[in-house]
């Protein structure tokens, strides 16, 4: 991934921060005939699992994808942050272009395929757990029959993959003069939609704290 110095990111715990709350992630796959395949799905950041985590996650059986797991070609797992437009009228400098504001997590591996039904139910136990909570209401798969969860079980493949190496890109107007990074984050709070103002927190958090 092209990064300017000045918008890499590799400090390893808001790397491994960022691959968590932006866990529904783009899995992109070598295939030994030499095309890609590629599926969008939720990742489980491990982070006792090596020296940068591993990613636990499911698929389809009838996705042909895993079947390429294992080899010795790395898949690539993209977690990706708020993105937006930027306005020049944003700005105080007056002769500006616009551009796209962005943060982006890229983790290379080689995933491997977990057969036992022990790790696999362990796997969809953890997923769902992170995502509903541990509240009282949460829902939980012993909601459902017994034999209705072992079948959906057989119907998918899940997989672990350690992470070889991460790259981190967080283009937040670092490039900017320092009078118009505030101007960005007005003007992305005030479109009104979820993400410019995902990326405007996250610019308040990342830029500002840093230049004052």
């Amino acid at each position: 991934m092209y990064t300017p110095d000045n918008f890499k990111v590799t400090d390893l715990p808001t790397l491994q921060r960022d691959m968590e709350r932006w866990n529904f992630a783009t899995l992109i796959t070598p295939q030994p005939q030499g095309d890609l395949q590629v599926t969008h799905l939720p990742l489980l950041l491990n982070r006792d699992n090596g020296r940068l985590g591993a990613l636990a996650g499911h698929m389809a059986k009838t996705n042909p994808q895993w079947k390429a797991f294992g080899a010795s070609l790395e898949s690539l797992a993209i977690f990706h942050g708020p993105h937006a437009y930027v306005s020049p009228r944003w700005y105080r400098t007056e002769v500006a272009v616009p551009t796209w504001n962005y943060a982006v997590v890229h983790a290379y591996g080689i995933p491997r395929v977990l057969h036992e039904a022990e790790s696999m139910e362990r796997h969809l136990h953890q997923l769902i757990r992170y995502h509903e909570g541990t509240a009282p209401e949460s829902w939980r798969p012993d909601k459902l029959p017994r034999e209705t969860f072992e079948a959906l079980i057989k119907a998918v493949v899940c997989f672990e993959m350690p992470v070889a190496r991460i790259e981190g890109k967080a283009k937040l107007s670092q490039n900017r003069p320092a009078h118009d990074v505030p101007g960005v984050i007005q003007g992305l709070q005030a479109t009104g939609r979820t993400d410019d103002r995902k990326l405007a927190d996250l610019m308040r958090g990342r830029v500002l704290e840093i230049q004052e």
